[in-house]
């Protein structure tokens, strides 16, 4: 027996789902696995909050404690963090009650990486985050 078309050529099978929905063809549809692809769509919008806020994280720690070393790429990425957070949670602002937990996960990510790019131990860090989401995005919030 063949493999599926799901597993073959995804993109092939895509094009051929979309096809069949919009011609109203549920019955030839494979619905189980749309639903699975749907889920796993809504998971990849957490990943990519959670992503870009361990991101600004590490950048804004790195600001704080490395003082010295302010430079245009620190502010460059922490203002473009800022704008496509901002941004994501307009495009999918049921997100937004995912924040506390996005919010620590990503700092607790945000602390390795951190103190990977500054040669500091992760327990120079606090161990929560110090700042208010509201904060963190904030564009004249520049932590010292």
């Amino acid at each position: 027996m063949d493999a599926p078309q799901y597993e073959t050529d995804f993109y092939g099978w895509t094009n051929q789902q979309a096809t069949l929905l919009r011609a109203g063809k549920l019955l030839e549809a494979d619905i189980a696995h749309i639903a699975e692809e749907i889920e796993d769509m809504g998971k990849n919008l957490k990943r990519e909050l959670v992503s870009r806020l361990e991101i600004l994280f590490i950048h804004l720690l790195k600001w704080q404690y490395q003082p010295g070393h302010h430079g245009n790429s620190w502010r460059y990425s922490i203002d473009e963090q800022r704008a496509k957070l901002v941004d994501h949670l307009e495009d999918n602002p049921s997100l937004k009650p995912q924040l506390p937990e996005a919010v620590e996960r990503s700092y607790r990510y945000a602390i390795r990486g951190a103190a990977k790019e500054t040669g500091l131990p992760g327990n120079t860090f606090p161990k929560s985050c110090p700042w208010t989401y509201e904060q963190a995005l904030n564009e004249n919030f520049w932590p010292e």
